[in-house]
């Protein structure tokens, strides 16, 4: 019945995403919002189909519509029972998770039966890890063919937290040793490219200018998956990527945030203190979000040349994040796009028509 559907479009960024969409998506779009509640769905205006439905039993909508876009999180809770009846149905999926526990236990359980019933499984569809990941393609793009690739890339902008992206970074840190296994798993069972050598990963302390901190996020994953799915990567590819602050005590309150943060995860009661200081369903204020922006910056070398590009745009974690999560439902839905199915990759399901799409909305690719 519909192009697309967006499921919880009643969330924080979920409404975002709505509204953006009723924007976007022109007269000829047939799409719907759905979540468990039909009151407040009809709240947000925007006369379009509203479907009733639950997290633990999405089958229905996975047969009713070409593409899922989904901000249900955090995903490690909420987000299976709808992967799983995408890659039953062969509806393409697209989610904003940056839970890599999530990404490898889907992968294990469902990547098989998605590449048998030609559905694209596509995590990871904002800023987690979009300017990324076809940051680092569109660098790829413009080195040599079949030579020795490396690129480095590095973040600077002024960034907001919500309280559904606040819960889900405090349940992955609670779960270092699940989040573990689930990766050696995955590791075992990945195969290998033939011929080819990846590594992706955050990088070391560096002062290049300022200071450059090493980024422990899903973005170092996701782009090594491209790099595994994709022979363009070259014979040997190395990703690393940065936080850059301008100043010394930047970096240290950085680092020191993070690991406060990370080691009160541990302790069941400090977790549900963090969790209170920023709910789930709350975020920046407009005017907030108004002053935010990004820069993700990507430094190729290979073949004797250097490419630079940059990636940038507003307010990264919120409304940019809705825009991207959009588009990638669009071009999957309406886009001419490669032909492989399974659990993927923005850059290997979408790669450069995704790219045109969010030049066209405003995300600059230099």
């Amino acid at each position: 019945m519909f192009d697309i559907v967006l499921f919880g479009a009643t969330g924080f960024t979920g409404a975002l995403t709505a509204r953006y969409l009723a924007k976007a998506a022109g007269p000829e779009v047939r799409w719907a919002v759905a979540g468990r509640d039909r009151g407040k769905l009809e709240a947000l205006g925007l006369g379009v189909p509203v479907l009733v439905a639950d997290a633990r039993e999405p089958g229905e909508l996975a047969r009713r519509t070409r593409v899922v876009a989904t901000t249900v999180g955090p995903y490690l809770e909420y987000g299976e029972p709808l992967v799983r009846a995408c890659a039953e149905a062969g509806t393409h999926y697209v989610d904003l998770t940056g839970e890599p526990e999530f990404v490898d236990w889907m992968y294990l359980r469902y990547d098989a039966l998605a590449a048998s019933t030609g559905a694209k499984l596509v995590h990871a569809c904002g800023f987690d890890s979009i300017p990324w990941d076809l940051g680092v393609l569109n660098t790829v793009n413009r080195l040599p063919e079949d030579v020795p690739i490396r690129i480095d890339g590095f973040l600077r902008g002024k960034l907001g937290a919500s309280g559904g992206t606040f819960a889900s970074a405090l349940a992955m840190m609670s779960r270092v040793p699940q989040m573990v296994e689930a990766h050696g798993q995955r590791k075992a069972a990945d195969p290998v490219p033939e011929g080819r050598r990846v590594s992706s990963r955050p990088g070391g302390v560096r002062h290049v200018g300022g200071w450059a901190l090493p980024m422990p996020t899903i973005d170092v994953r996701i782009v090594g998956r491209s790099a595994r799915l994709l022979d363009r990567y070259g014979p040997d590819f190395a990703y690393r990527q940065y936080y850059a602050v301008k100043r010394l005590p930047q970096a240290v309150a950085a680092v020191a945030g993070a690991a406060g943060v990370a080691a009160l995860a541990q302790v069941p009661p400090a977790r549900e203190w963090l969790a209170k200081r920023l709910p789930r369903g709350t975020g920046p204020s407009p005017e907030q979000r108004a002053r935010h922006w990004f820069e993700a910056t990507l430094v190729g070398r290979g073949g004797g040349e250097r490419v630079v590009t940059r990636v940038s745009g507003g307010d990264a974690g919120y409304d940019e994040t809705a825009k991207m999560l959009a588009e990638s439902a669009l071009c999957l839905a309406f886009d001419r796009t490669p032909e492989r199915a399974g659990q993927l990759t923005t850059a290997s399901a979408m790669g450069e028509p995704l790219i045109e799409r969010l030049r066209a909305a405003g995300i600059h690719f230099t």
